[in-house]
């Protein structure tokens, strides 16, 4: 793994919008950095990002004078997240590889979209698209009382292909661009409480009926090594549990201390009874920063908030944070 001098983080897509809260010298806030990039002449709601039920970062890690950029996850439709980009300035051709974390359309929905968008502007040869071979199946969440959700169908890696993606389909670990961002491979699943999503079933190979999938194992994490600061680790739902996924990244890395953590840790609706169990063992991690966001629930936020101190800054869109 090459270790990144520096690290920009910019929330392409997420649940909230907040430019009002306050924040440390190291994150800055939409309208804040729309205005000092002269692109926010007036405040109004079309110059302004969208909130959008979904996850997309933009992470780009700098080595020496060199820059490298991943998109993780690509947001729950193509339109939000073309939008969004434009609002900020976004350079689809200066993206290197794209990540899809896992199989739900709240992440997938723009990944057409994204990689169309980086064909275009990016020469020669599109992006990298790294994917699990378990992503592509249908899927729903059956609710308590018998309904179901079911959720659209992702792009398939052929699809993916036609439009100039190279697709990489493992479940194994890889390393991207050169080496500088981390895609872990299945997440051991340890803790006794975070046995995954209650009611999450995906489609039999009968195409008819459905079968119990609560463990949702095509989930991947990203990580990056910071110099003098050490691994920020990207979980964009976190089915698998956080406290597995720090602990999975801190077993591959052991040398590289954990940072921080950031992307949706999915501590609301049927999760929410793992809310104690999963912030006890968060605080043992020592982590520098904390941004949860997306899927994570108010509860849990709100617990957080009063475990947490200054270590604490949740995900919004468009916000950029500088590691």
């Amino acid at each position: 793994m090459l270790v990144a001098d520096r690290l920009e983080v910019l929330v392409l897509v997420d649940n909230a919008t907040d430019s009002l809260s306050t924040t440390p010298k190291h994150v800055v806030p939409e309208w804040a950095g729309l205005l000092a990039a002269g692109r926010l002449p007036t405040l109004s709601g079309e110059a302004i990002c969208r909130a959008h039920h979904g996850l997309s970062l933009l992470l780009t890690a700098h080595v020496g004078d060199n820059r490298h950029t991943l998109l993780f996850d690509a947001g729950p439709a193509g339109s939000t997240l073309v939008q969004n980009a434009a609002i900020l300035g976004i350079d689809w051709g200066a993206i290197d590889a794209v990540v899809l974390s896992h199989g739900h359309w709240d992440h997938g929905g723009g990944l057409l979209a994204a990689i169309e968008s980086v064909v275009q502007r990016r020469r020669p040869g599109g992006p990298d698209c790294f994917v699990h071979p378990g992503m592509f199946v249908q899927r729903g969440s059956q609710r308590p009382d018998g309904t179901m959700y079911v959720q659209e169908r992702l792009p398939t890696p052929d699809r993916l292909a036609k439009a100039g993606a190279n697709v990489v389909s493992t479940r194994e670990p890889q390393t991207a661009v050169g080496g500088v961002f981390y895609v872990s491979g299945e997440i051991p699943r340890v803790t006794p409480y975070e046995v995954g999503l209650p009611g999450h079933v995906q489609r039999s190979a009968d195409g008819r009926s459905w079968e119990p999938d609560p463990l949702i194992l095509d989930e991947r994490f990203v990580s990056v090594q910071v110099k003098g600061k050490g691994q920020l680790v990207f979980s964009a739902c976190s089915h698998a549990g956080i406290v597995n996924v720090l602990t999975h990244a801190r077993e591959v890395f052991p040398s590289a201390p954990l940072y921080g953590a950031m992307g949706g840790l999915h501590l609301s609706g049927s999760t929410e009874k793992i809310i104690p169990e999963t912030v006890g063992d968060l605080k043992r991690f020592g982590l520098h920063m904390l941004a949860p966001g997306h899927c994570t629930g108010w509860r849990a936020l709100s617990v957080l908030a009063r475990e947490f101190g200054d270590e604490l800054v949740p995900s919004a869109v468009g916000k950029r944070y500088l590691i």
